[in-house]
């Protein structure tokens, strides 16, 4: 299977960097195709100018690249932390100009924009990583957890990948190197899960 693997944070250390190094290292191990990018390591555009916002526009051939990568992945990963609710903006960039019509979505014929999507990503399933500092409770009654919203609901259903799992880890600040290892030992266990040994049918 293709996979993309998408990882937004800026610092090498940061536990964001522990979980894509896993994933990966998962993924490898069960003999998937990786299509991995991690956006400040690419000093990634986050930019979305007018001109590009059309269905039919002309785009950049380095952000076509991330389109013509996602149009065929068979799953997606996504890695980043809690920003006051959101990604970081790169990442949110990465949205704008990647999860675009044509690759992800599109409108039937006579809808000019106003009607329901039509889905077109190929990937069966996404999963999000994501890291927090804010308590659960708290993220769920105070803020209503706008992440879930976004991922979930505004993205991926949006798009047509109906298999979609997200997790929190938290809190991140005040969390232990055991802490730390069992995590890890979660995000094996999800990856394995949902991508699990790639077998050829001869």
């Amino acid at each position: 299977m293709k996979i993309s693997v998408i990882l937004g944070h800026p610092q090498k250390n940061s536990f964001n960097h522990a979980i894509a190094k896993t994933v990966m290292k998962i993924l490898l191990k069960n003999k998937h195709e990786i299509f991995f990018h991690d956006l400040y390591e690419e000093k990634f555009d986050p930019i979305l100018k007018y001109e590009e916002i059309a269905k039919d526009a002309k785009i950049d051939s380095s952000i076509q690249k991330y389109c013509d990568e996602l149009k065929i992945s068979d799953g997606i990963i996504i890695i980043h932390p809690n920003w006051w609710g959101q990604p970081p903006s790169i990442l949110k960039g990465w949205i704008d100009r990647v999860i675009r019509p044509g690759v992800a979505y599109e409108f039937a014929e006579t809808d000019n924009g106003e009607g329901l999507p039509i889905g077109l990503l190929k990937a069966k399933t996404a999963l999000i990583f994501n890291t927090s500092n804010t308590p659960e409770k708290r993220e769920i009654e105070v803020f209503g957890d706008p992440l879930e919203r976004l991922w979930n609901q505004c993205i991926f259903n949006f798009c047509g990948v109906k298999n979609f799992y997200r997790t929190m880890y938290r809190i991140i600040c005040i969390s232990t190197d055991e802490q730390r290892e069992k995590w890890l030992k979660d995000v094996e266990e999800k990856v394995n899960r949902y991508f699990p040994k790639y077998k050829i049918n001869f």
